[in-house]
């Protein structure tokens, strides 16, 4: 994998988790072709500046664990589907950055070898060192736990220096942006900052997991044109957690 000419890159390797809903066509459920398009572009050209990109991508524009319960389903037969969704989802990201020229791998928690390889650790690893993007799918292959610890689990697990939350929110506010408009954006927390305010950046579960093991966080906004570049050069955009 030859990088492009220019600044030299902050980070060698990092994760970044897409909720399913940035992927969702008009209405929010489904999958917008030219969405996905446009994002498999953001990662590409991170890809191109010689970075090693691993991807964790949510199911929620498809299906969520808690609708299920909320339906009356049983907890895991629920969160299962919700897993499912989470490999469309994840196929349809492979499919747009594979036509973006990424070569890329889809790798589950849950065994489906027709469509994706089975995650092992090692086996990622090395498709990142091989230069080839790498879509990990399935959240961890568990009930009870959500695709913001998935990704946190994974961050960690392939030794990524940064996770990177790519919402459609441009960082971190102290109170709900969009119910309040007179929300400020928080440039800079700690992982306690966000466990003892309480703000809802990702479950507790991931935050503690990434306090523990230090890993950083950068939120940012997906829909925000080059943010994605311009984390991985070290321009400071959105809240960085760490």
């Amino acid at each position: 994998m030859d990088s492009e000419s220019g600044p030299h890159p902050r980070y060698r390797r990092i994760l970044i988790k897409l909720s399913g809903e940035a992927l969702a066509a008009e209405g929010g459920f489904g999958i917008s072709p030219s969405t996905v398009k446009r994002i498999a572009g953001e990662v590409a050209a991170v890809f191109s500046a010689g970075v090693q990109v691993a991807v964790v991508i949510g199911g929620g524009n498809i299906f969520r664990g808690s609708i299920g319960t909320a339906l009356g389903m049983e907890r895991t037969t629920g969160d299962s589907m919700g897993m499912l969704a989470t490999v469309i989802n994840s196929l349809a990201m492979q499919d747009a950055l594979e036509k973006a020229g990424v070569p890329t791998r889809v790798m589950t928690a849950i065994e489906m070898r027709a469509v994706a390889e089975p995650y092992i650790r090692r086996r990622a690893i090395r498709h990142l060192e091989k230069g080839r993007a790498v879509i990990l799918s399935a959240g961890t292959g568990n009930p009870f736990f959500t695709t913001d610890t998935a990704a946190s689990l994974r961050a960690i697990e392939i030794g990524a220096e940064v996770l990177v939350k790519a919402t459609k929110v441009d960082g971190v506010y102290d109170r709900d942006p969009a119910t309040d408009p007179a929300a400020v954006r928080l440039p800079e927390l700690t992982h306690l900052d966000i466990i003892q305010r309480q703000l809802r950046v990702m479950d507790l579960t991931a935050i503690s997991l990434c306090m523990d093991n230090r890993m950083p966080i950068v939120v940012c906004d997906i829909f925000h044109e080059q943010s994605l570049a311009k984390i991985i050069h070290g321009e400071r955009i959105g809240t960085l957690v760490s």
